[in-house]
Order: structure tokens, then C-alpha cells, then sequence
């Protein structure tokens, strides 16, 4: 299952199942010879739904199979799927040729990836992600994290460097997905190895990229201190190695991008004093920049700094704040993926001032732009757990289709 779906109750799975059908507690009831009140108690966990005979009835009455009620724990769907391309790029990252140095025996095969190929293949992969086309990044890292890793042993010079910044950016690719399938312990090693990659071979902005990422793997797993500390000791280096060389606008880019994760993660630990200083100063470097742009695919500029400024209000527990910043930016000049994240912070907003209605159309709106995304992120699944768990969201049919198609009972 995905890692944030609610463990249902038979009953609530009842609930569920009847608001899609569009029947009321009376006719179910009815159908099954008992009594709304009843079944009102039962979907509720006010009173047991523990015999079988039963369950069986209410089951056929709902026109489902009798495991839709009680439950089962296998993997389906695209969660299945999401399972088996996330199996393949652990593998790819614990290939012990990838350590070669440690087994010089570790044969190559004679194998040559094609560099130019793998760069097309790096970039279809990132503007993928950014369109939020999961299924496509799934589909191409495995493979290309493997080749570039391959490249790297076996080329020389020139181009074993151009193979050193593929590899950091499949690992920054590989990571970046995997926080967001609720997998933060693989992403923090796709990272550890893009950096090593971009350190080894001299690539300042993608050091900075990867540092980036290294927060947001951080943050993930809940290791807000830490992803605060690492803000600030990579701010500081990419402000020191730039020194006073002239402006790179993907240097000035990924410097301001690094702030923002910064920021919510100082949120998440309670540091509202930092939280406002990486926003002010991430600020201070859009301006710079002048407008919204997507260097190195960071999608950095002054509308994302403002979503941001939303994300850390709602990282401080503050969701009319949220609302007051978010609702009614104009975020079409952005990636899908961040417009999608952005319609997560609005929902999450919503559903904790108790608008459902409104929450579950930003779902709705989130989902029509990326399908795959809201399906597979951690964070949609644990707003629509929210959202369910209210009693107005038990009573939203359009909330429980989503649920559905999310995989979620």
C-alpha cells in the first residue's frame, strides 16, 4: 500500500463504498435487513462489523468483491508499479561496480555508453519530472542511472567529466522522485553519490543542485535540524566559490533554490527567525535574476519564492496564512510539478480550516493537471487521509472517487 493510506476499518471501508454507489444508510441498511441506525454505528467503529455473513452481505448489497471490505495489504495499481521501478533503482545504487575503486576486478564488459545519448536522456528525465510525468522518469532512470555509472569507470579525461555531471544528475533525478514516492532513505543516497559525482569532477552549480536535494532528503525523513545546518554550510560555500567571479545565472539560480527547501525545513523545527531570513534572502537573489526561470531545472524565481513563502506558513502551522499567500497566484509560468505541489499546500490549507468542498477541488484541479503525481505523492495521500477522517469529507462523493482512484481502499 502506499505509505500514507489509512489502514480502514471494514466499516469505514462500507462508508466508503456506499457514498460511491450514491446510496443513503437507509436503503443499505434496508438491503441487508437491518437498521440505519446500525449501520451508522458500524461506519462509524461504534459498533462491530466482525461476522462474516455479514460483511458478506453488505459486500454483495455494494455490488464489491468481499476483500474491498476487509481489506487487503498487497500492493496494486500503480502502487505496484511504483514498487518495482523503486526495487530497480536500489538495485542500480547498490551495484558494487558503482564503488569500483574498492573491487578493481569489477568487470565492464567492454561496454561504451553513448554520452550524447545519455545527456538526452538526462534531460527527457528532468522535464519529465516537471511535468510531473512520473511513469516516464520511472521508466528511464533505472537504465540511466546504470549507463552513466558505467561511463564513469570507463572513460577518461574530457570524458569521464561529462560523464561525472550525467551521473550527478541521474542521482539529483533519482532523488528528487524518490522523496516524493515516500522513500528518503534511498533518496539521501542517490544524493550522497550525485554530490560525490559533482565534487569529483568539478561542477559548482551541480554541487549546489545536489546540495539542495541533500536538504530535501533531510527534511523528509524528518531531519528538520540537520537540512537546516546543511542550508547554511552550502550557502556559504557556493557564496565563497563564487566569490567575486562574474554572475552565472544557474549558479545564482541554484543558490536561491537551495534557500528554499532551507526554509521550510527551518519551519518544520519550529525556527520561524530562520525560516524568514532564507525567504528574504532568496528573495533578495530573484530580484536579481529579475524573473521567473528554469535553470538547471530549478524553476527559480519570484512566483516560486512566494509559493514558498505559503509553504513555510504552512510548515508553521498557520493555514490562513496559507490561503491569504496562495490563493489566486497566477502559477502558469511554472512546471506542472510545482503547480501541483502548490495546489497541495492550498488543499491542505482548506482541509485544515475545514473547507473540504474547497480542498477537495484543489485536489480535483491537482489531479487533472498530473494525474500520476497525485496518485503516487506521499503528500496527496496524507491530505485526502486528513480530509476523509472529517465529517464533512465522509459525505463528499467526489472525495471518495479520489480516494479510489488513489489506490487508497
Amino acid at each position: 500500500m502506499p505509505p500514507s493510506s489509512p489502514q480502514l476499518s471494514p466499516g469505514q471501508r462500507v462508508a466508503w463504498h456506499r457514498l460511491r454507489r450514491g446510496l443513503s444508510q437507509e436503503v443499505l441498511a434496508g438491503l441487508v435487513g437491518r437498521t440505519a441506525d446500525w449501520l451508522g454505528k458500524v461506519e462509524n467503529d461504534r459498533a462491530p462489523l466482525d461476522r462474516l455473513s455479514v460483511i458478506s452481505s453488505l459486500a454483495e448489497a455494494l455490488g464489491v468483491p468481499l476483500i474491498a471490505l476487509i481489506g487487503d495489504h498487497s500492493h496494486h495499481g500503480h502502487h505496484e508499479e511504483t514498487d518495482v521501478h523503486v526495487a530497480q533503482i536500489r538495485s542500480v545504487l547498490m551495484d558494487y561496480r558503482q564503488i569500483s575503486p574498492v573491487f578493481p576486478f569489477a568487470d565492464n564488459n567492454g561496454e561504451q555508453p553513448d554520452l550524447r545519448f545519455l545527456r538526452n536522456e538526462a534531460e527527457t528525465v528532468m522535464g519529465a519530472y516537471q511535468a510531473s510525468d512520473y511513469s516516464r522518469v520511472f521508466r528511464g532512470l533505472p537504465d540511466l542511472l546504470a549507463q552513466a555509472q558505467t561511463a564513469v569507470r570507463v572513460y577518461e579525461g574530457e570524458q569521464r567529466r561529462r560523464a561525472g555531471a550525467l551521473l550527478a544528475l541521474a542521482c539529483q533525478a533519482c532523488a528528487m522522485i524518490l522523496t516524493k514516492v515516500g522513500e528518503p532513505d534511498l533518496a539521501w543516497i542517490a544524493t550522497e553519490r550525485g554530490m560525490k559525482a559533482a565534487f569529483d569532477y568539478g561542477d559548482l552549480p551541480l554541487q549546489g543542485s545536489l546540495m539542495r536535494s541533500g536538504v530535501h532528503s533531510l527534511h523528509s525523513r524528518g531531519q528538520h535540524e540537520t537540512a537546516v545546518a546543511l542550508t547554511g554550510e552550502a550557502a556559504s560555500y557556493l557564496r565563497r566559490e563564487q566569490g567575486s567571479r562574474p554572475t552565472n545565472t544557474r549558479l545564482l539560480s541554484v543558490y536561491g533554490t537551495l534557500l528554499l527547501p532551507g526554509a521550510v525545513a527551518a519551519a518544520r523545527n519550529g525556527d520561524r527567525a530562520s525560516a524568514m531570513e532564507y525567504l528574504k534572502e532568496a528573495e533578495r537573489v530573484a530580484s536579481r535574476l529579475g524573473r521567473d526561470a528554469n535553470h538547471l531545472w530549478t524553476a527559480f524565481g519570484p512566483t516560486n519564492v512566494l509559493l514558498h513563502r505559503a509553504t513555510v506558513a504552512a510548515s508553521l502551522g498557520d493555514p490562513r496564512a496559507v490561503l491569504e499567500l496562495g490563493v489566486g497566484v497566477d502559477t502558469a509560468a511554472l512546471p506542472r510539478e510545482r503547480r501541483v505541489r502548490h495546489l497541495f499546500d492550498v488543499a491542505g490549507a482548506f482541509a485544515d480550516v475545514n473547507q473540504i468542498p474547497s480542498a477537495v477541488e484543489r485536489m480535483l484541479e491537482a489531479e487533472r493537471l498530473a494525474v500520476s503525481h497525485v496518485h503516487r505523492h506521499v503528500t496527496s495521500h496524507q491530505i485526502v487521509v486528513r480530509m476523509m477522517r472529517t465529517k464533512a469529507g465522509r459525505r463528499d462523493r467526489r472525495l471518495a472517487d479520489l480516494a479510489h482512484r488513489m489506490g487508497m481502499f
